[in-house]
């Protein structure tokens, strides 16, 4: 969702005129677009911002703003805490900054549009939510972004469509909770109702959706997942421990026998799906055995990929004023490599029996010297090709797979769609 916003407020710039210098250190205008879903990206923002202070004490003519989940309702202690910052701005509220920027340095807003104006590449992170309404123990987010607010279709269908004028091909629709999507709309919509709109745009190959959660993954989103060609079939689905207590401990609202029943009917409905997944180690309280379950969890479902990280306290969240952090550092990283291992034995032998089968993909740009793209199942596909057949960004072509890692797939294109 970041680097939605990011691209957004870059758009913005360039419509005005202003053109992104190579480095911060040399620029004008410094924008610090902040993460704090983890502790250690809140400190690194504020080490990046300490550094700045330097910058802006040699030349008070640089522009300094903050944006993001760090800029959370009550920004007064971020204010005195970090008096060089000439403006803080909350997610997606980006008037403030263009307003203050244009004053400072005198460029006219008659006839300013916040449209879409940058020029995108073949993918598109699109906001879809903001906020979240879940409350987990763990979670800063509800604190900082708010309560869920979903942007109309509307809004959403004329942002998505000048994206595609301008070349995109596949759009990820993005919420802290994508499945409750609509639910605050009036009249109510879900997340279904959007993806079938959205899945009607002349241009676009491909829709995928972030992140889900269990007790809003509706049979009906399934089944619009499943019967739309457009939409990829994999789905990232968060469990983020595999132990009941631990569970209700982190206030997730299921148990693993129901976030189990949700993946079975989930492959039962779209048998070729590929399923991805968070998960938490050293919450507070978790004991070995109930890590361990965590562990049975993978390897009952296999996932595709999976995104480990060991709990951080998040001082304002529930679990930092009610739960001790009583498991320390070497040990979550021990849990964290034992994860790692067991998801990479997981993923080699999943990517290995795909050699020999033919995925499209579309191919979204150059990496490590070579072409590379996204399968339909969201396999990262590095593609040999003779150098003589013209391939070009945003089209789909048939790979033939060759080889395979844990972590990617690499083949030989077969024909162009």
């Amino acid at each position: 969702m970041n680097k939605s916003d990011s691209e957004m407020l870059a758009g913005q710039f360039e419509n005005l005129g202003i053109i992104p210098d190579k480095s911060f250190e040399d620029a004008d205008i410094m924008v610090l677009n902040t993460c704090v879903v983890r502790q250690s990206a809140e400190d690194n923002a504020v080490s990046l911002l300490n550094k700045i202070k330097l910058l802006k004490s040699s030349d008070d003519q640089k522009f300094l703003a903050v944006m993001g989940c760090m800029v959370g309702p009550n920004f007064r202690n971020l204010s005195e805490q970090f008096p060089h910052v000439d403006v803080w701005a909350r997610p997606q509220e980006f008037n403030s900054i263009i307003n203050l920027v244009c004053n400072r340095f005198n460029i006219n807003l008659d006839g300013f549009l916040s449209n879409v104006t940058e020029k995108p590449g073949v993918t598109k992170f699109i906001s879809v939510t903001h906020g979240c309404d879940k409350f987990c123990t763990f979670c800063i987010i509800p604190y900082r972004r708010g309560r869920e607010k979903s942007r109309t279709i509307n809004e959403l269908m004329e942002e998505i469509i000048i994206y595609v004028e301008k070349g995109v091909r596949e759009v990820t629709l993005l919420g802290q909770n994508i499945d409750s999507y609509g639910h605050d709309l009036r009249p109510r919509k879900d997340l279904a109702d959007l993806i079938q709109k959205v899945h009607e745009i002349k241009g676009l190959d491909r829709i995928r959706f972030l992140t889900s959660h269990p007790n809003d993954m509706s049979i009906r989103i399934i089944e619009t997942i499943r019967d739309l060609p457009k939409v990829c079939k994999n789905i990232n689905l968060p469990f983020q421990a595999g132990d009941d207590i631990v569970l209700s401990n982190m206030r997730r609202g299921y148990t693993v026998n129901q976030f189990l029943d949700k993946i079975n009917l989930i492959k039962k409905m779209i048998p070729n799906v590929t399923l991805t997944t968070d998960l938490i180690v050293g919450f507070p309280g978790e004991t070995r055995l109930q890590f361990e379950n965590s562990l049975n969890v993978l390897r009952e479902i296999e996932f595709d990929k999976v995104h480990v990280a060991g709990y951080s306290t998040r001082k304002g969240t529930v679990a930092s004023r009610k739960l001790n952090d009583d498991i320390s550092i070497e040990e979550k990283k021990i849990r964290i490599r034992e994860v790692n291992d067991l998801q990479e034995d997981i993923q080699y032998n999943k990517n290995h029996r795909l050699i020999d089968s033919q995925l499209d993909v579309l191919v979204e740009g150059h990496k490590r010297g070579n072409l590379f793209g996204r399968a339909m199942n969201d396999k990262i596909v590095y593609i040999d090709f003779d150098g003589e057949t013209k391939i070009n960004y945003g089209e789909i072509i048939g790979v033939n797979i060759t080889e395979s890692s844990p972590w990617s797939l690499r083949g030989v294109p077969v024909t162009k769609l």
